[in-house]
């Protein structure tokens, strides 16, 4: 292997995105950065800087180099001694995908160094090997393919996964706060059980999800509603879901908890047409507000002190891996 290099860039996701738990994902335009290389010595040295710096482990146990070790398990090859440096842009412990976010990018430098070319390597492999160690794919199929995913587990086990371009007049707006929240704890908070109404409900709000943001975002108000997850959480992040209320109620925006909490994701919609779809459906009660460019401003003004508003593109491209030109 030599003394390889591997870079791999890798966004920031939005899971659940209302009703689609576990299954449903979005890519944004947040990114984190690790750069690699490979040493003689066997020695794994890590640095960081950005998010998480002073806080995350600098040895073996950082996620990113055990991720970067499962996938060198997988493959029954010995880990190497590395030099890891973590640029990290993604909010910690906040419900925008960190966590899959390391898990991706290790595993994609390890491929990477093991094929010797970044660009070459398989991102479904990525996905199976990913999701198996994150243990649900929401977060890990966006991360890995961009856009819009649709994620889940086959007959057989396997993951597997569907990616769609959303709507170009989708603008998504992230209000994140100063408090963290464990996953760990948020799934702590769910139910073993739910009531059949609920279930159905979900079910056919996440199908009208897929269609809202593929092509009719003007029904993404109605396409968010939620009965599995949201209301059980609320209690750990009363902030959140207090914003989420006025922004639904108020100014008719589809906010979400983003993942597991406490940010909170609006889908915001920006004025027009889709290319070849109407702007509106015959017979739609009124639905989700349409906005400019000042939507940022004008959820900043509800949301008040406390908050980091910041409007963020999709992103298409998923998990880039590169490596060095010689």
């Amino acid at each position: 292997m030599g003394h390889a290099g591997i870079s791999v860039r890798t966004p920031a996701t939005s899971a659940n995105l209302g009703p689609g738990f576990d299954a449903l994902g979005l890519a944004l335009g947040l990114y984190d950065d690790i750069e690699v290389r490979t040493r003689s010595d066997g020695r794994t040295v890590v640095t960081v800087e950005g998010e998480g710096a002073g806080v995350v482990p600098l040895d073996g146990s950082h996620l990113v180099v055990r991720a970067m070790r499962a996938a060198f398990d997988a493959a029954g090859v010995p880990m190497p001694g590395i030099d890891l440096h973590c640029t990290n842009r993604i909010p910690h412990a906040r419900g925008l995908g960190s966590s899959s976010s390391a898990i991706v990018a290790g595993v994609g430098a390890a491929l990477g160094l093991l094929s010797g070319d970044g660009e070459a390597v398989d991102r479904d492999r990525v996905y199976r090997l990913a999701a198996d160690i994150e243990g649900h794919p929401d977060n890990v199929a966006p991360c890995v393919y961009g856009g819009f995913t649709v994620a889940w587990a086959a007959a057989g086990g396997e993951w597997r996964a569907l990616s769609m371009d959303p709507s170009p007049r989708l603008r998504p707006v992230v209000c994140v706060p100063d408090a963290e929240l464990s996953t760990e704890l948020a799934r702590g908070l769910l139910p073993k059980s739910v009531a059949h109404s609920d279930a159905a409900f979900t079910a056919g709000r996440a199908a009208l999800l897929a269609a809202a943001v593929s092509g009719h975002p003007e029904l993404l108000l109605d396409a968010t509603e939620d009965r599995l997850h949201e209301a059980y959480r609320a209690p750990a992040m009363p902030g959140s879901a207090a914003l989420i209320k006025e922004l639904r109620v108020e100014s008719r925006l589809p906010a979400v908890v983003s993942g597991a909490g406490p940010t909170v994701l609006v889908l915001a919609c920006a004025p027009g047409e889709d290319p070849g779809g109407p702007a509106s459906i015959p017979g739609q009660a009124e639905g989700s507000a349409e906005i400019d460019g000042t939507a940022a401003d004008s959820i900043a003004r509800r949301a008040g002190s406390g908050w980091h508003i910041r409007p963020l593109r999709i992103d298409l491209a998923g998990v880039y891996i590169s490596s060095p030109r010689s």
